[in-house]
Formats: C-alpha cells, sequence, structure tokens
C-alpha cells in the first residue's frame, strides 16, 4: 500500500514548524529531510525516523517501513507539533555528525 497524498500533505504541515523540510517521492512513498539531511519517511501513511542515539529517549516503537529494510521508529503522535520538531532535530543532529 502507498502512501496517500492526503497523509503526506497532513504530514508536511505538522513539520510546518521546521523551515527546511524537503520531501521526495520514492516508489509510493515519501522520503524527509531536514537541512538537506534524510532523518526519514513516510512508508504506507505512517511517519517514520532513523534511529540514532539522541532520538531513542522518545521511547518510539520500532518498525520496519518496508520488506529487507532497517528497522526505523515509527512516530506515534504526528499531532503534536512541538514534539515532532524535536524528534527531527534530535535525529538530524546525529545523523549530520555522522555525516
Amino acid at each position: 500500500m502507498a502512501t496517500t497524498k492526503e497523509y503526506r500533505d497532513f504530514v508536511l504541515e505538522q513539520l510546518s514548524l521546521l523551515d527546511t523540510i524537503t520531501c521526495k517521492s520514492m516508489m509510493g512513498e515519501y522520503l524527509l529531510y531536514y537541512n538537506g539531511i534524510l532523518f526519514g519517511g513516510i512508508y504506507d501513511d505512517r511517519l517514520l525516523v532513523k534511529i540514532v542515539d539522541s532520538n531513542k529517549k522518545y521511547n518510539m516503537q520500532k518498525s520496519i517501513p518496508y520488506e529487507n529494510a532497517k528497522p526505523m521508529y515509527l512516530v506515534g503522535d504526528v499531532d503534536d507539533q512541538e514534539t515532532l520538531r524535536d524528534i527531527v532535530l534530535d535525529t538530524c543532529k546525529d545523523l549530520s555528525i555522522k555525516k
């Protein structure tokens, strides 16, 4: 099942507290970037972020985005814009260090 454009638009609206979010379509799903850093994606109408040390404190559930993929964290409460912003910032903080 591919992600609906309506859900993509909803997630992007929820991420609007962050200025430089970009979204790229990939085989019916969407990759999400903040300041050019790939931090997660929207898969089957679910927002998932990469697993890094700094976002473990949010106690998110692990989920597989698609068959044979590495696990990612499922963002359970997409409605909370402030927490969502913090999750993205913490995730990208660790990812930018790895670059």
